[in-house]
């Protein structure tokens, strides 16, 4: 089964297309080798990737022929990602002062930034 396939199937993904751009861009690993969306993923493999809150790591238990509900794809696989950090830890998101207009390039760099979006 495709690695994008998968990671669609049970759930850690919206949508096929957002695996496969996640695949695209280098963040999706196998086994500790970056991989591309059409990379076959079996029994026993190890998929990590970068969620926009923190490193995600599973452990391929079985391999779903199609999208299952929440309950089902859990058992699909075994998650040794660190739990998600509490609101606390996270901090508020910065916010724009009102009326400050559009941000600029330089701005939305910073944004990023902080937002750990940056390349």
């Amino acid at each position: 089964m495709r690695v994008d396939a998968w990671l669609w199937t049970v759930r850690f993904f919206k949508s096929r297309s957002m695996a496969t751009t996640a695949c695209r861009a280098g963040k999706v690993r196998v086994n500790g080798g970056i991989v591309k969306a059409s990379h076959e993923v079996k029994v026993g493999d190890k998929v990590a990737w970068r969620d926009a809150l923190r490193p995600r790591e599973v452990e391929v238990l079985a391999l779903l022929p199609r999208r299952v509900g929440a309950p089902e794809a859990a058992l699909a696989y075994v998650d040794f990602s660190p739990p998600l950090p509490t609101k606390e830890e996270r901090g508020a998101l910065p916010q724009r002062d009102r009326g400050a207009g559009r941000p600029e390039k330089r701005d939305r760099r910073d944004l990023d930034n902080l937002r750990g979006y940056a390349k």
